[in-house]
């Protein structure tokens, strides 16, 4: 046979007796501590991550976008009648170039400004800088550079479509 020995039952309304350690587990703590508390941080930690990282691939770029300027779409080439010029050594260079307006040129324009400022970069000029490779785009990017600026970015670039040496 065996024995079974029942504790005592306590009464109602009685209190616990009171221990040490059982005052610690049950009185509830202020803030968690050991393996949930790194728990919490390790979750805050990866949501914070999560948040930063979707900002930076989604709406960062997107606001880049909106402050950068899209390039002009390309209109019509104004070809420009071929001029000769007079060089520095008694020479003389035929030049000819074409424009190329953006799209939102509606009205045509003259070519009579361009034509002064090309022959304000290329006049004077020696036979050896107007034909070098190096001279020949250093005058070319002056000469784009000059009507860009001169046609209040109506023009996108410009095409030299004759280039003699005499």
């Amino acid at each position: 046979m065996e024995q079974r020995i029942i504790a005592e039952k306590p009464k109602i309304g009685a209190r616990p007796p009171h221990t040490e350690g059982a005052a610690e587990q049950s009185r509830p703590s202020a803030a968690p501590t050991g393996p949930r508390r790194r728990r919490i941080l390790a979750l805050a930690l990866v949501i914070t991550l999560t948040g930063g990282t979707g900002y930076w691939f989604v709406a960062r770029p997107a606001l880049s976008s909106t402050t950068e300027e899209a390039p002009p779409m390309p209109g019509e080439i104004l070809p420009v009648e071929p001029i000769n010029l007079n060089l520095a050594d008694g020479r003389y260079l035929r030049l000819g170039f074409a424009l190329q307006l953006t799209a939102e040129v509606e009205e045509d324009l003259e070519p009579a400004r361009a034509l002064d400022i090309a022959i304000d970069v290329f006049s004077g000029r020696t036979l050896e800088e107007v034909t070098s490779p190096e001279g020949r785009q250093v005058l070319k990017d002056l000469l784009a550079a000059r009507v860009q600026e001169s046609y209040d970015g109506q023009v996108m670039s410009l095409y030299i479509t004759e280039f003699v040496t005499q």
